[in-house]
């Protein structure tokens, strides 16, 4: 960290950030990578004058995206599941029989507990949204539910179990990162998690309820037409099968994504013995593009694809670059030894914790790092007021694990927004236990209710 970095300095060119981003998405209303781009540009602008030579500003930016190169691989082998299981039936099926079971106005609490239940026993919000998140998809398209609402259930539904679940590598992360017993950190965070979780139930009861939903006619039609150009059999979810199992004995994610893939590619020629390699590949590299006649099936079907990934791709590349460069520089660090005679009393420093888990999130759009830099910051302060470090590893879950859905150009909302087909923006408003788990954190901090004390000695 340059020495003549001062902390008001700092909190300006932060705020300008997180300003320039703010109103480029919400007021512009425009893509949010050359924002992202004109971030780095003053930062770098920021850093040099104030003494930082450029071969640390370029290996900032680079280290940001080499620790990234794990969710770039992880949304490469997603643009292949989707299309995959797109050409192999196994989205079509799943979206036949859904479209029977589920109504248009219990989608969202159906969506919700769906999803809980499988990232429960994945541990993963990633695997969820890709595998049933994106059939829940195809079904509220056809059913007629909003999209946005139906795509914060599932959002909602996948980060509880990423949370919750003892398989869970952001949990195991949290409470690993500053030496807590896992299992009484997610027995810790239920005080937060579940009665967002009951509020959120709640909210989609009421709303599911006046969402409007697509005719028997439409629906008819929707199954006669999937039935026409897809092999509807129970063989075309092998690979899902596949994937849940191997995702459910903790194999690493993208080695399970690629057997998902392989095995809808075998499926694919077992059902549909009419395409060729070379149609195959160019599905793997362009996404599903067939005509059915029925505009709204086609919106749902042509879906994955390595090249509309892209998008995603090289907004996060940018994000994860900008990242890596204020972590270079020790911007956060510098705050936080400003602001240290603030952090006495237990409510501020829960509430500063928090604020550092989402200015992480703002700042580098990385989930990882809004667990890592609050707990290696803040663990001493913790120690040094008696203040039990379990409520750090909550709050480090709930202002990092849970926020980061909700910053559109994050890894979490890129992938969100990529899986799903809806933008971060359309699903933020209806992902509601995502910011209700948050302000319980707040409100227990400030009235020392549902706070864990250390044990005397």
């Amino acid at each position: 960290m340059n020495q003549r970095m001062k902390a008001p300095a700092v909190v300006l060119l932060l705020v300008l950030i997180v300003a320039i981003m703010f109103s480029s998405l919400v007021l512009l209303k425009v893509e949010p990578h050359i924002p992202l781009f004109f971030c780095i540009m003053i930062t770098s602008i920021f850093a040099l004058v104030s003494g930082v030579k450029w071969k640390q500003i370029e290996k900032g930016l680079i280290a940001g995206i080499v620790n990234g190169i794990q969710p770039l691989m992880l949304l490469f082998m997603i643009s292949f599941v989707i299309a995959s299981w797109m050409m192999s039936g196994a989205v079509p099926t799943l979206l036949y029989y859904g479209m029977g079971f589920i109504k248009p106005e219990w989608f969202a609490i159906s969506a919700l507990f769906i999803t809980i239940l499988v990232s429960t026993f994945t541990g993963s919000s990633f695997t969820t949204a890709s595998t049933v998140g994106v059939a829940l998809m195809g079904i509220a398209h056809a059913l007629g539910v909003n999209p946005g609402l139906a795509a914060g259930a599932i959002v909602c539904g996948a980060c509880f179990g990423d949370k919750m679940s003892p398989l869970s590598d952001s949990t195991n992360l949290a409470s690993g990162t500053i030496g807590v017993n896992l299992f009484n950190h997610i027995r810790h965070m239920m005080w937060t998690t579940v009665p967002a979780l009951i509020i959120t139930a709640i909210i989609f009861v009421f709303v599911g309820h006046h969402s409007s939903g697509a005719s028997l006619d439409q629906l008819t039609e929707m199954k006669r037409v999937l039935g026409s150009h897809f092999t509807i059999t129970l063989w075309t979810l092998l690979s899902p099968l596949c994937v849940m199992i191997l995702a459910f004995r903790k194999v690493s994610i993208i080695p399970t994504l690629m057997i998902g893939v392989v095995t809808a590619i075998v499926t694919t020629f077992f059902v549909n013995d009419t395409l060729t390699l070379s149609q195959i590949i160019n599905t793997l590299q362009n996404g599903l593009q067939m005509k059915t006649g029925n505009v709204a099936v086609d919106a749902i079907i042509n879906k994955g694809g390595l090249l509309p990934m892209m998008w995603s791709v090289s907004l996060i590349m940018i994000a994860l670059a900008l990242g890596g460069l204020l972590q270079s520089l020790g911007l956060l660090d510098l705050l936080l030894k400003s602001a240290g005679g603030a952090m006495k009393k237990t409510g501020h420093l829960i509430a500063m914790t928090a604020a550092t888990g989402l200015g992480v999130n703002l700042l580098t759009g990385e989930m990882y790092l809004s667990i890592l830099l609050p707990g290696q910051s803040f663990k001493k302060y913790y120690e040094q007021h008696n203040v039990s470090l379990l409520n750090l590893s909550r709050t480090m879950e709930d202002a990092g694990t849970l926020i980061n859905p909700l910053v559109p150009w994050s890894v979490s909302g890129a992938f969100f927004a990529a899986t799903l087909g809806v933008s971060a923006l359309d699903y933020i408003p209806f992902a509601f236990l995502l910011y209700l788990s948050p302000l319980f954190t707040l409100i227990y901090g400030y009235t020392g209710i549902g706070l864990a004390s250390n044990e005397k000695k």
